[in-house]
């Protein structure tokens, strides 16, 4: 299928979606907000898909929303928008992020440039977030007179402290990769070149391993960092290991650390 704002690719697993408007540094605008989150809900519903990467086209990642654009992108009579989505209180931005947030598989953010706003916080509700030396962030909305939006108020805080993520949103300043890295707002750094081929490297070991683990073992975190009591949270990891002993991947875990070789999963 052709899409007009995204580049879809799906091999060994692994589906790499490319926002691909960089002469318009990638910019959100309904048309590209739309088609990746039909494509991410149709990829989550696909077994073949094992792991997402998410990055931008030409010099930036995402700059955030397109303010050119006469229609906003969470008004409900955009292009696109059928009776559904008018009833719900997500519109494009929303829609985006909650496909993202509900992924059930790993979804790495390779992030190649500019991070800004919107784009910002598409990163923010990836799992893993590769930077390039080149990538640069900003809480931008600001300087637009907005507030954060898109769960940035919700992911920051959690994840580089409330202080600093109100220094960002206050500020709406830059920050370069490293500085970033420091904060703990992205996982790695590698160089500009490497990019592409370090989070490829690192999606296809998700991609081999047991895959029911794997997606279990992320929804448990997220579950985790909202649990009342650990009780509650051992329920939930007890519920998941009994999915868990039923697989294939579970006997070959087993069969290969008896046989003393590397075991082979299958996803199942």
């Amino acid at each position: 299928m052709t899409y007009e704002t995204i580049i879809l690719e799906v091999d060994e697993g692994v589906a790499t979606l490319t926002l691909n408007r960089p002469d318009k540094l990638n910019a959100l605008d309904p048309l590209l907000l739309q088609e990746s989150a039909r494509v991410i809900r149709e990829l989550n519903d696909d077994d073949e898909v094992k792991v997402l990467i998410i990055t931008g086209a030409g010099r930036a990642f995402c700059s955030g929303a397109d303010l050119v654009v006469p229609i906003k992108g969470t008004d409900i009579n955009q292009p696109g928008i059928g009776r559904r989505a008018r009833i719900d209180p997500f519109v494009s931005f929303g829609w985006l992020i909650r496909q993202i947030e509900g992924f059930a598989k790993p979804v790495i953010a390779a992030i190649n440039g500019i991070a800004a706003g919107g784009g910002l916080a598409i990163t923010l509700a990836c799992d893993i977030r590769i930077a390039s030396g080149n990538a640069r962030f900003s809480c931008v909305f600001v300087r637009r007179g907005l507030v954060a939006d898109c769960g940035t108020t919700f992911y920051l805080p959690r994840m580089i402290g409330v202080d600093k993520a109100l220094e960002l949103m206050w500020t709406g300043d830059f920050i370069d990769a490293r500085e970033a890295e420091r904060i703990g707002l992205v996982t790695r750094v590698v160089p500009a070149d490497e990019l592409m081929k370090v989070s490829r490297e690192f999606a296809l070991r998700i991609a081999r391993g047991p895959s029911v683990s794997i997606e279990l073992q992320k929804r448990l975190t997220y579950e985790g960092l909202k649990a009342t009591s650990v009780q509650a949270q051992m329920a939930h990891e007890d519920f998941a290991q009994h999915v868990c002993y039923q697989t294939e991947d579970a006997r070959e875990g087993a069969a290969s650390f008896l046989e003393k070789r590397e075991p082979h999963f299958k996803g199942r």
